[in-house]
């Protein structure tokens, strides 16, 4: 049986924050997202059984974290915050974005070596050069307030109709200059938001 999975284009984006107003960070905050631009070959039809695409999607969502890595210069342990998303084009349906959950958060952690905190997620169905934000909060503790942040994220010309668009994000470092307490990355304890 061939690859269900037919990979058009790779997107980037990566953002490295010096300061937000405040002082110069010793080390800046570092996001990026990457989008991997697929055939959706459920466009156009309802398919009732769709999960056997699921099982697929498990090496794109290693391949687009490692992607992220790379673009980071970092190692799985040094990512703090990460986040995923899909759009769909329009001659889909927004389950067809919901066959990421499972896959991406496997392929996530297991690109970066295991982590403990549920992956935050967005998904739509939309047209080519919809703008998503991505969620982002701490890989150990969804609790960790410093780290709820977000990426914006697009492809111009995607997702086409019969198209899905697939992301991963990730940041080494939270929120510059966070300062409205909470749970700090130090503390965390097992139960703090983690799955």
């Amino acid at each position: 049986m061939s690859d269900p999975v037919k990979l058009r284009k790779y997107v980037a984006t990566v953002e490295e924050t010096h300061h937000d107003g405040g002082p110069v960070l010793v080390r800046p905050v570092t996001k990026a997202v990457v989008g991997g631009v697929i055939a959706n070959p459920y466009a156009g039809r309802h398919v009732a059984d769709i999960q056997p695409l699921m099982k697929s999607l498990e090496s794109l969502a290693v391949d687009l974290t490692e992607r992220v890595l790379k673009i980071l210069g970092a190692k799985g342990a040094d990512l703090e915050a990460y986040g995923k998303g899909a759009i769909v084009g329009l001659a889909g349906e927004l389950e067809h974005a919901a066959l990421w959950h499972q896959p991406s958060g496997f392929g996530i952690r297991h690109a970066m070596g295991g982590a403990k905190s549920i992956v935050p997620s967005t998904v739509k169905v939309a047209t080519a050069g919809t703008r998503i934000d991505i969620p982002l909060h701490h890989v150990t503790a969804a609790y960790v307030r410093s780290h709820f942040d977000a990426i914006e994220f697009c492809v111009p010309d995607g997702p086409k109709p019969d198209e899905i668009v697939f992301i991963v994000a990730a940041s080494i470092g939270g929120r510059p200059h966070a300062r409205v307490g909470g749970l700090t990355p130090a503390d965390i304890k097992l139960g703090d938001g983690q799955r």
